[in-house]
């Protein structure tokens, strides 16, 4: 598109780009905004080097004018966007590049990679975190993705809500608490049950998680105990029937003095799993597979589009694509998240034209912050200062979601999109 933009000479028309959803994952009532911050720093940086330009040349892939072009590559354009954390809905513009043709559509795939992903898996982190009812929760899915995919599913997990996470680069990288525990392979190691419980306690004291359905789990606890004493951490269940098991092991953890030790539970744990343990003594979760992989939803469905394009005669144009099931809406958008009288969102109102009106800004708040300005990456929106804030911002737009919206049962967007032209 770019080689053909070029030849034509309209590459360099303004232009305005769009990513959004044309619906959420089946049954789902919000989406979450995730991947943001780690989007912004990866398009500060993109750029393509002696050896991209090689392979592209060599493989003929772009005609001579293009490679020159790609070679001074540098985003100078204005990105617009919701609030990392925000929550979302079909057709909310997520993300509004403002740039030349060639410019906007070359960053096509890394937008929608790092959105669909990191969305999906907030998405899906969301709703595990309302069926845990305030009980915490750790991301321990690295083994069930790729070696990235681990750091960025850790990082959109944490910011709608997870406590914490056993990778250890999203720690570095993006300020995400972390923690592990032992796996069987430790215990297995030694020569007993006991002596791997003793060297885990003795290299992190007894406040530690001793991880005890290696062999038979009522043994386990009872020597757990003995050698960690009533003050001991916590202990972890990987297997079983957790709904009975949890009850026995609280019983027996109390029953030998150990009753402010923690139970944690694993075991290819999803929504519906934490939900159904609701009743039981669960202290903590931890969720691997699922949560990495969407909780059924790998992808959120996003996709960018054309809305707008500066025409010859240098006026602005709305384009749409109108084929059946994939029309899109034309147009630059100003969406405002209406609030009832009580502060409980009541709908996603998007407004097509120059700008919202004063009347619905002061019913409600505007959901678009600049993200970029003429190439510049605004600040607060990276880094571990990001995140953060994310992770903030989430947990208030979730506070303004009618009840209704934290349900698991399949349903209905919890609030309707709207359309209104300015």
């Amino acid at each position: 598109m770019v080689d053909a933009a070029l030849r034509a000479g309209t590459h360099d028309r303004p232009s305005v780009f769009e990513a959004f959803g044309r619906s959420l994952p089946r049954g789902r009532r919000y989406g979450v905004v995730a991947g943001t911050g780690r989007l912004l720093e990866l398009i500060a940086r993109f750029r393509f080097g002696d050896d991209e330009l090689e392979w592209l040349r060599a493989h003929e892939v772009v005609s001579a004018p293009t490679l020159d072009w790609l070679a001074d590559y540098r985003f100078t354009g204005t990105i617009t966007g919701y609030r990392e954390g925000e929550v979302y809905f079909p057709g909310s513009p997520l993300l509004v590049v403002e740039s030349s043709f060639a410019e906007g559509v070359v960053l096509e795939t890394l937008i929608l990679s790092v959105l669909n992903y990191d969305s999906s898996v907030a998405g899906a982190a969301a709703r595990m975190v309302s069926a845990a009812r305030g009980r915490p929760l750790a991301e321990m899915g690295s083994r069930r993705t790729g070696e990235r995919s681990a750091v960025a599913a850790a990082r959109a997990a944490y910011i709608a809500g997870f406590g914490a996470s056993s990778n250890l680069e999203a720690g570095r990288s993006w300020g995400v608490p972390t923690m592990g525990t032992a796996a069987h392979a430790f215990t297995m190691l030694h020569d007993s049950e006991e002596e791997a419980f003793r060297a885990q306690v003795d290299a992190l004291g007894p406040s530690t998680t001793l991880l005890v359905d290696t062999y038979d789990v009522p043994t386990g606890v009872a020597t757990a105990v003995r050698v960690a004493g009533t003050s001991l951490g916590a202990v972890r269940l990987d297997s079983g029937d957790l709904l009975t098991l949890v009850h026995d092991v609280r019983e027996q953890l109390d029953s030998l003095g150990a009753t402010d030790t923690k139970i944690t539970v694993t075991n290819d744990l999803d929504e519906y799993a934490i939900a159904a343990l609701a009743a039981t003594p669960v202290d903590s979760y931890g969720v691997g597979t699922s949560l990495v992989t969407g909780s059924g939803h790998p992808a959120a469905g996003m996709v960018y589009k054309l809305v707008a394009r500066q025409g010859a005669d240098g006026a602005w144009v709305s384009v749409a694509k109108k084929s059946a099931e994939k029309a899109t809406h034309g147009g630059r958008k100003h969406p405002v998240r209406l609030l009832g009288a009580s502060g409980t969102a009541v709908s996603e109102t998007i407004y097509v034209g120059d700008a919202a009106p004063a009347s619905a800004l002061s019913a409600g708040r505007a959901l678009h912050v600049p993200l970029v300005v003429d190439g510049v990456l605004q600040d607060g929106f990276t880094g571990s200062e990001g995140v953060r804030a994310a992770r903030s911002h989430h947990a208030s737009a979730v506070a303004e979601l009618p009840g209704e919206a934290l349900r698991l049962a399949a349903g209905e967007p919890v609030i309707p999109t709207v359309y209104e032209a300015v």
